[in-house]
C-alpha cells in the first residue's frame, strides 16, 4: 500500500467468473508489436527506406560526455575536442578531454559536415528501418511509430517502456495486473469511506479485445471542488490504431442510470492527460452514493462496459 493510501476493493464479473481484488489508494501523477512494417517516408525530412549511410563521420558527432549525437551548436576546445551544447555548461566551461578552457568556439566545419549525413533512427531495433538526413534525425523521433511506450499503470510511478508485448509482461508480472479475455465487463467498485476521495485509484484491468490489449482505469479526485469518480479506456497503441475502436460504459440503479461512449485513448497520452481532460465517465460522488443505495456511507458501485470494432 502507498504511504497514506487506504485498501480499495474492484469486484470483477466477466465471463461468468466473479473474483476479489485488494487495491490500493495513492497518487497519481512502448512501440506496437503489430506494427512491425516499416516506414517509407516520414513527416519530418526525406527518409530513404532500407539504405545505410557507409560515411563513418557521424561516429564523431557523438558528444563524449552524454555520448548522444550533437546539434548546432557544437562547440571545441581550442585543441579541438567537441561536445554539445548541454554539456557545455555542465562541465563548466572545461573541456572534459584536455581540460582546456573551452571559450565560445563553434566547430562550424563539424556542423556542416552533418548536413550531408544520413542516419538511422535510434529506434532501428524496433523496427523503424528508415535513414534521414541528420537534421532531420531529431524531429522524426519524437513521432516515429516505433518508439517505446511507457507504462500505462496508473497507481505509482513507474519509468518502464517498451514495446506492447513487453508492456503486458510488464503489467502482469511487475505490476500483478489482472489480464482478462473479452470485450465485455460488469466491475463493481467498493470503498467504505466514500468520502476519501482525493487521489483513490482502483486496480487497473487490462483486456485482451480483438487481438489487442485495453486498460480500463477507475478512481475518485477533485474536479474542482467537487467530488467525482471517473471511468475510462486506454488503447494499448498508437492513436491511429486507437481510432478503429469505440467502447462504452455505464453505471445507474433505481431506474436511472449515466452513460458513455467514446473512442479508447492512446496510452501514448499519460493517464493524468486523460483524467484532466474528462474524457470518460464521470459520476458525481452524491449520485454515486445514491446508486449506492442502503444509507450512503459506502460506495458499492457496478460499472458495466463493451469494446466493439468499428467497420
Amino acid at each position: 500500500m502507498a504511504p497514506g493510501g487506504s485498501a480499495l476493493k474492484e469486484v470483477l464479473e466477466s465471463n461468468s467468473t466473479r473474483m476479489d481484488y485488494e487495491v490500493k489508494t495513492t497518487k497519481v501523477e512502448v512501440n506496437n508489436s503489430n506494427n512491425n512494417k516499416p516506414t517509407k517516408s516520414s513527416s519530418a525530412g526525406i527518409a530513404k527506406h532500407g539504405m545505410h549511410s557507409n560515411n563513418g563521420v557521424y561516429e564523431l558527432l557523438e558528444c563524449p560526455v552524454c555520448t548522444n549525437l550533437m546539434y548546432p551548436p557544437i562547440h571545441q576546445c581550442p585543441n579541438g575536442h567537441t561536445l554539445c551544447s548541454n554539456c557545455k555548461a555542465r562541465v563548466q566551461n572545461t573541456c572534459p578531454t584536455c581540460r582546456y578552457e573551452l571559450g565560445n568556439i563553434r566547430c562550424l566545419a563539424l556542423e556542416k559536415v552533418a548536413e550531408s549525413l544520413e542516419v538511422p533512427c535510434r529506434y532501428q531495433s524496433l523496427g523503424c528501418h528508415d535513414i534521414f538526413p541528420y537534421y532531420s534525425k531529431l524531429k522524426h523521433e519524437q513521432h516515429c511509430r516505433f518508439r517505446p511506450y511507457a507504462c500505462p499503470y496508473a497507481g505509482s510511478e513507474c519509468s518502464v517502456t517498451g514495446d506492447i508485448s513487453t508492456l503486458v509482461v510488464h503489467l502482469k508480472d511487475d505490476h500483478k495486473v489482472d489480464m482478462h479475455d473479452g470485450c465485455t465487463f460488469n466491475h463493481r467498485y467498493v470503498k467504505s469511506n466514500p468520502h476519501e476521495v482525493e487521489n483513490a485509484t482502483w486496480m487497473l484491468t487490462v483486456f485482451n479485445c480483438f487481438g489487442r490489449q485495453f486498460c480500463l482505469h477507475f478512481e475518485a479526485f477533485q474536479l474542482g471542488m467537487a467530488p467525482v469518480y471517473m471511468a475510462f479506456l486506454r488503447f494499448m497503441g498508437d492513436e491511429n490504431e486507437a481510432k478503429k475502436f469505440s467502447y462504452s460504459l455505464e453505471v445507474g440503479a433505481h431506474g436511472r442510470k449515466l452513460t458513455w461512449q467514446g473512442i479508447p485513448r492512446s496510452i501514448r497520452d499519460s493517464h493524468r492527460k486523460v483524467r484532466d481532460s474528462q474524457d470518460g465517465l464521470i459520476i458525481p460522488r452524491n449520485l454515486a452514493l445514491y446508486f449506492s443505495g442502503g444509507d450512503r456511507q459506502e460506495l458499492k458501485l457496478r460499472v458495466t462496459g463493451r469494446i466493439w470494432k468499428e467497420e
